[in-house]
């Protein structure tokens, strides 16, 4: 026995088909659709540099598009050559003194370059019992705003948290900053941050600062 109840159902889903190709006609026209918004959500941050493919990249824990999604300072965490200079940001509480929302650019020497220039006794000293001094130090590595390191090619300098500005030259395949330190791997990005990794500490350096070099990796 038929049911015309049930029966009446079937052209239904039938027209619904022939609309489908004017609706998706009419979303291609207005870029509207959900395929596009996610091709530009995705955008992989492209770090330039020499040191570049000795850090975690691909789908390691720490690559550009993983950290793109996190703060600053917990970005920081993620890249294994910036311990020492994480760990002193964490310490001053500079970055967490800033206002909040407000966009820096980070200029992080690596390990090696405080290596350079600290001997671990004098570190340590200065990390435990200079904080004004150190404070000092970590804002001569910050900016306000986050810059691209093309940017501040282009402008030729930028002012840092502690008053001074320098000169930033482009010099190849990576760009000097106060005729002191050359980019390694530039433009990292973390939530309203650029941060650039640089092969020397600037800034006035505090009496502890000896260049002996033997401080611990």
């Amino acid at each position: 026995m038929s049911h015309p109840a049930t029966a009446a159902r079937h052209p239904r889903p039938r027209r619904l088909l022939l609309l489908a190709p004017t609706l998706l006609l009419l979303a291609a026209c207005t870029g509207t659709t959900p395929r596009a918004q996610d091709a530009s959500a995705t955008t992989t941050p492209q770090v330039t540099g020499p040191l570049c493919a000795a850090l975690p990249n691909g789908t390691d824990p720490g690559n550009p598009t993983f950290l793109a999604g996190h703060p600053v300072d917990e970005a920081l965490r993620w890249i294994p050559t910036l311990t020492t200079f994480e760990a002193a940001l964490r310490t001053s509480g500079v970055l967490t003194d800033l206002p909040a929302g407000t966009a820096v650019t980070v200029l992080a020497p690596t390990d090696d370059a405080f290596a350079a220039t600290f001997s671990e006794d004098n570190w340590d000293d200065l990390m435990t019992h200079h904080t004004d001094q150190l404070r000092t130090l970590l804002k001569a590595h910050l900016s306000t705003g986050a810059h691209p390191i093309g940017d501040l090619a282009t402008a030729g300098s930028t002012t840092t948290l502690d008053g001074a500005t320098i000169t930033v030259t482009r010099t190849g395949a990576t760009t000097r900053l106060a005729d002191r330190a050359d980019t390694v791997c530039a433009d990292y990005q973390a939530t309203n941050a650029r941060i650039h990794i640089i092969n020397a500490v600037l800034g006035p350096l505090p009496a502890t600062a000896d260049g002996t070099g033997h401080r611990a990796h």
